[in-house]
């Protein structure tokens, strides 16, 4: 899956995008791996609630301030971008149940974006149980 983001710092809903793959791909029970190749974004679950997500943003600030002096800044002026994401990851797994993702009742999937804006590509890969009988 392909986007792109509109901003420096942001969160993006990602959640109906990845269930219309899960659905898409006609497996009834199974894993759905999120995942992420770039090195300055990452994949997250957590609520969508405006108050929550501006929380996110404001202790990623706190943990990895903007501008401080960071080695890599020195090549590539982004290094708070690539620690924020080594913090949260790059990727998520979820079980797909009856053909589709179970998420908790407040569950969503997102993406991080921290250097943008940029095009990201989010890679889903849906697979089913191996059971063997």
């Amino acid at each position: 899956m392909q986007l792109s983001t509109s901003k420096s710092v942001e969160i993006v809903d990602i959640t109906d995008k990845v269930s219309d793959v899960v659905r898409s791909s006609n497996i009834n029970e199974g894993m759905c791996t999120i995942s992420t190749s770039h090195t300055t974004c990452a994949i997250i679950v957590n609520e969508n609630e405006s108050g929550l997500v501006s929380d996110i943003m404001e202790l990623l600030e706190k943990l990895v301030p903007s501008n401080a002096d960071y080695y890599h800044d020195r090549i590539d002026n982004n290094a708070d971008a690539h620690l924020r994401a080594v913090l949260l990851g790059n990727s998520e797994t979820m079980p797909v149940r009856k053909g589709d993702l179970e998420l908790g009742t407040w569950q969503s999937i997102f993406l991080v974006e921290l250097d943008g804006p940029r095009k990201r590509s989010v890679d889903i890969m849906v697979s089913s149980y191996g059971f063997r009988g």
